[in-house]
């Protein structure tokens, strides 16, 4: 069974992000993949730093969350945009996450993962301008993100009372994001 790592890179209560990675990883689901729904808020870490590293080691959550991606085959990602990138936590957590610790070496999280993006903005383009860094920053450090993703302008009003998208384009565009993730990580899981 393929096992899909979802969180959202915004640590906002009411994230239009975490809604969107909630319902992508409820079609996964729904797909016959096993997915963990990880909230960034749950697992705090301090802003990436060499010499505190150096000083204290790598957190504690930060070796939490490495060792789920490790068990992991591919990530289901919903990345907010902030000024046109990527938030500071989705790439203070890639930051730490790439660091070696232990037994592993630098990047091993990351290593043969597979990746799809989400996004959801109340703007027009509906994050998709983050989504290229994003997209940039996972591929320099050997994540395949597939080409599909998905952007949820006005998200605001994107979301209907039960949770799903009321717009039909869009959820099927988010439906088919989903499914290539699940069909691509179980082909290469072989």
């Amino acid at each position: 069974m393929t096992r899909i790592l979802a969180f959202a890179g915004s640590a906002r209560r009411q994230s239009f992000n975490k809604q969107l990675v909630g319902l992508a990883a409820a079609q996964a689901r729904a797909l016959g993949a096993d997915v963990t729904l990880v909230d960034l808020r749950e697992l705090p870490m301090p802003l990436y730093d060499g010499d505190l590293e150096d000083e204290q080691g790598v957190p504690p959550n930060v070796v939490e969350l490495g060792a789920l991606m490790l068990s992991h085959d591919a990530l289901l990602l919903a990345c907010p945009e902030y000024n046109g990138s990527i938030t500071p936590l989705l790439k203070n957590t890639i930051d730490w996450l790439s660091r070696p610790y232990g037994d592993l070496a630098p990047l091993a999280a990351f290593e043969g993962k597979l990746a799809a993006l989400l996004s959801a903005s109340p703007g027009g383009f509906g994050g998709m301008r983050g989504l290229v860094h994003v997209r940039a920053i996972l591929s320099g450090i050997g994540v395949h993100v597939i080409p599909q993703d998905v952007s949820v302008p006005a998200a605001h009003k994107a979301f209907g009372d039960g949770g799903a998208l009321v717009d039909g384009k869009l959820a099927g565009r988010l439906s088919a994001v989903v499914s290539a993730l699940v069909e691509t990580a179980g082909k290469l899981r072989g």
